[in-house]
């Protein structure tokens, strides 16, 4: 399978008892699927597991990988990411996109000026968040919305941003938007 059909379903981040349980932060959009695409691979598909949700643990799933019987063995798992073939996920809806389509996109404005590419992707619970690594070096983050992102262009490699920048108006510290 060629990387770049492969989608990261989620990463094993800690472990959970003594049994080989690990705590898994999926990224699902139901976080309990993640099992349901059969088995999975880590990032250079060299290994395959089989996997089954078994609990919660606070955020994170409580996941039994097959053949991982005790702690030692799960924590050898930690920081390796989960990836199905993208043929088995399903069909993506008008404007909705698969995180790994948006990274390295370019960023430009309305008037077509490259300011940079996307970095990442964040969700930490209120939407998600595009991180712009800036043709400045810095790292500028963006709410992935119409309003900050009017057109996401996957098969040109690029999306439009309307950047609010805040300027300083006295020196007070008073801000304007600008």
């Amino acid at each position: 399978m060629e990387f770049q059909d492969r989608i990261c379903l989620g990463a094993i981040v800690g472990v959970h008892g003594i049994r080989g349980e690990v705590k898994v932060k999926s990224f699902t959009e139901v976080d309990r699927d993640i099992d349901k695409y059969g088995d999975v691979e880590n990032e250079d598909g060299s290994r395959k597991f089989s996997i089954k949700v078994v609990g919660h643990s606070k955020d994170l799933l409580r996941v039994k990988v097959k053949g991982c019987d005790d702690r030692n063995t799960a924590e050898t798992l930690i920081g390796t990411g989960l990836y199905v073939s993208r043929s088995l996920l399903p069909e993506l809806g008008e404007e909705e996109f698969y995180h790994t389509d948006l990274i390295g996109l370019e960023a430009k404005t309305a008037d077509g000026t490259v300011i940079g590419r996307v970095n990442a992707v964040y969700n930490f619970g209120a939407g998600d968040l595009l991180e712009l690594k800036m043709n400045s070096g810095a790292l500028e983050m963006l709410p992935f919305t119409k309003q900050y992102v009017p057109t996401v262009n996957i098969k040109d490699g690029f999306i439009i941003v309307e950047m609010i920048q805040f300027a300083e108006d006295d020196e007070q510290g008073e801000h304007v938007e600008g």
